[in-house]
């Protein structure tokens, strides 16, 4: 096992495999499957980096291509961010291993198909998150306000009031039984602020 680990082309697809898993797991975190996989590919990859020796101006690389990959996530339309990252982590990983020379210590092949699939899944799901982040909601909250809606509930701290066809979460300042007219007079995130409606 331990001589398995510490061929370059699997030290190196493991690297790999657990930074596009650590990138994947910033687009969408909170699963806790992509930080467990990415954890355990890194310390395999780490462990044999550790044993075999390691350029420290790729590993600098590797870890500096983070920084791009987090900043083209919050500004959306930097997609040359995007590529710089993902440029950043086929460079450092694929030289990661010392060699003689400019030929990575790497089968060239396996680098070139590797850092495809691994370059074009990054970019798919960055880009992907990127467009969904960039979408304008499709229900405009501030064009509840103003709306005729019913109390489902007592109102006062909380209740619940039916606006636009939706139940939504309310509070008032007055108390409002179940059953009457509301109006709502502002929101406070996914909160509606409603007060009796008298008009009929």
């Amino acid at each position: 096992m331990t001589n398995f680990l510490l061929d370059h082309n699997i030290a190196y697809f493991l690297l790999v495999l657990g930074s596009v898993l650590t990138l994947l797991a910033i687009i969408t975190p909170g699963t806790g499957l992509l930080e467990v996989g990415a954890f355990f590919c890194l310390a395999l990859a780490g462990y044999a980096i550790y044993s075999i020796g390691f350029n420290l101006w790729a590993m600098i690389i590797l870890i500096l291509s983070v920084i791009p990959f987090i900043i083209a996530l919050r500004k959306p339309r930097q997609l040359w961010l995007l590529g710089l990252s993902i440029l950043g982590i086929i460079i450092g990983s694929i030289y990661i291993f010392p060699s003689q020379g400019l030929r990575p210590a790497v089968n060239p092949f396996i680098a070139l198909v590797v850092s495809i699939l691994a370059g074009g899944c990054v970019w798919y799901m960055a880009y992907k998150t990127m467009q969904a982040q960039a979408l304008q909601p499709s229900h405009d909250l501030g064009s509840l306000i103003g709306m005729i809606g019913e109390a489902k509930t007592q109102i006062h701290d909380d209740g619940s009031v039916q606006v636009a066809g939706e139940l939504w979460t309310a509070r008032s300042d007055q108390v409002i039984k179940e059953g009457s007219q509301v109006r709502v007079v502002n929101r406070e995130g996914f909160i509606l602020v409603v007060e009796a409606d008298n008009s009929k």
